[in-house]
């Protein structure tokens, strides 16, 4: 019998004030599990009166709801909980009132956290669980409060958490349900004023790249791909999405494809706020992140995740999941970067992603040889596509997926996909299935020198003829490689 014991679960509560949210999770592997999300919609910011006290019928929401959750906590240890109210808890004149309560009905203590120490943990949550190189601008869109922070690794430089959300901007400025273009540039002024006073310090900060953490960015996420959109929000994008509210009269009536009917009734203030910090700030781009509040939570409690690494730390915890060989797979992501150099390099592709994809879909290309070899390249897929994968984009997965589909024998072209543009995703394609030929052997020692010559999409992969001689298998390989890439319109040439 095993005397293995289980990894600890731990518990991360975030009393918002829209929605409650319980986050469970296992620390395995050297990564973080989800065993489960659960959420109500307590809308608590609605309680609120003009003094700020709860109402009666708000706080009773929230205890039902925590009665819910006190059952999950039972199974967990006391330290691996965490429970933290936030903005509309922050305010309420009568919080005690409701925490005395709650704290009897979870048998644990509500924090009611400050809102910088709101913004520093969705900060940690948000360089755990999202990649992407230099400083970056973290927005998070609450029920009460939107949280706004500028970090570097997991370091946040500037953060502030502002007095607006989608719930207090739906009673102040939807209150008559009416989705018009006066009600839209009422809130969307307001959003303006309030963020008016952070504005010259974040212009001068700057960053790299934009996340967004919120239930209003996730909700634009999945209008977006559900109309056939990419992932990347953008002003136009949120444009579009307002003029597609304001064809409804009345909120009640809000219909948009994507939009799901629990989130329809706060979609409209979020979106105001949105396009407020959007034009305020003059940002290009933003993407979803990878987890926000509870993710800080839960990872501030495991200590030994503290590193910078997020892609590599994923990486490194599937490999050994999944028992890929990570020697190999190094070799290979080894040899596909030196081609990817000698063709040309970043300038070949065109996106500066493209060596980091290269890299670790190198490293995981083996990865459903776990489940079965003949169709190893179909099981790949589909586990990179499911897995959750911290440090990568949806649209990366699904990159990722696509191109462990056909790292060897029958090639076809990639679908399409949103990650990096249709020409440099070719070239990647290319790349991988050449460097697993060239290391066929499974050797450092035993790999031909090479070099690799582009003239646009036709290449010339020059090999020692002595080399392709005493491995006439892997010549035989090369040549049917070639035949397949040229077939399909990539010209590929092997010489000596």
């Amino acid at each position: 019998m095993s005397n293995t014991v289980s990894s600890p679960l731990y518990a991360a509560i975030d009393l918002g004030s829209n929605s409650f949210h319980m986050l469970i999770v296992r620390h395995i592997e050297g990564s973080v599990q989800t065993m489960a999300k659960i959420k109500r919609k307590v809308r608590l910011a609605n309680g609120l009166d003009k003094n700020n006290q709860l109402s009666q019928e708000a706080m009773q929401r929230g205890w039902d709801c925590l009665s819910l959750f006190a059952e999950r906590l039972q199974d967990i240890p006391t330290t691996n909980i965490r429970i933290v109210g936030t903005a509309a808890l922050r305010s309420a004149t009568n919080v005690n009132t409701f925490t005395e309560k709650a704290n009897q009905i979870l048998g644990h203590t509500v924090e009611i956290i400050s809102g910088e120490e709101e913004a520093a943990t969705i900060y940690k949550g948000v360089a755990h669980t999202s990649g992407g190189l230099g400083r970056r601008l973290v927005v998070d869109i609450g029920g009460a409060s939107t949280e706004l922070i500028i970090g570097k690794e997991f370091e946040a430089q500037a953060l502030v958490s502002l007095s607006m959300g989608c719930v207090t901007w739906l009673d102040n400025y939807f209150h008559d349900r009416q989705l018009t273009q006066s009600n839209f540039d009422t809130a969307i002024l307001a959003a303006k004023a309030t963020l008016q006073p952070i504005l010259e310090k974040y212009l001068h900060l700057g960053w790299d790249i934009c996340v967004g953490a919120s239930g209003t960015v996730q909700a634009l996420q999945e209008i977006m791909l559900a109309q056939g959109m990419d992932e990347i929000i953008t002003l136009a994008k949120l444009k579009r999405l307002q003029k597609q509210a304001m064809m409804a009269a009345h909120l009640e009536e809000l219909e948009i494809d994507g939009l799901t009917l629990e989130r329809a009734l706060v979609f409209p203030s979020g979106l105001s706020i949105l396009i407020a910090i959007f034009e305020s700030l003059d940002i290009k781009a933003m993407t979803l992140a990878g987890g926000a509040l509870r993710e800080g939570l839960a990872y501030d409690m495991i200590g030994e995740m503290h590193q910078s690494n997020i892609r590599q730390r994923t990486i490194t915890s599937i490999q050994k999941r999944y028992q890929v060989d990570i020697e190999y797979g190094n070799q290979v992501a080894s040899v596909a970067l030196k081609l990817l150099e000698q063709c040309g390099g970043i300038h070949w592709v065109s996106e500066n992603q493209a060596a980091f994809l290269l890299q670790s879909v190198a490293e995981l290309h083996e990865i459903g040889l776990s489940i079965d070899f003949k169709k190893g390249g179909e099981h790949g897929a589909y586990l990179l596509q499911n897995l959750d994968l911290p440090g990568f984009t949806r649209a990366q997965k699904h990159f990722l997926a696509e191109l462990t589909r056909r790292y060897r024998e029958q090639l076809t072209s990639l679908p399409e996909q949103h990650a990096l543009s249709s020409q440099s995703s070719k070239r990647l394609l290319r790349i991988l299935r050449l460097a697993v030929l060239l290391t066929h052997r499974r050797s450092t020692q035993l790999q031909p020198k090479f070099l690799l010559h582009s003239n646009d999409d036709s290449l010339t992969l020059e090999i020692n003829q002595a080399w392709l001689d005493n491995n006439p298998l892997t010549r035989a390989e090369l040549e049917m490689e070639a035949n397949r890439q040229s077939d399909i319109g990539w010209p590929l040439t092997i010489t000596s």
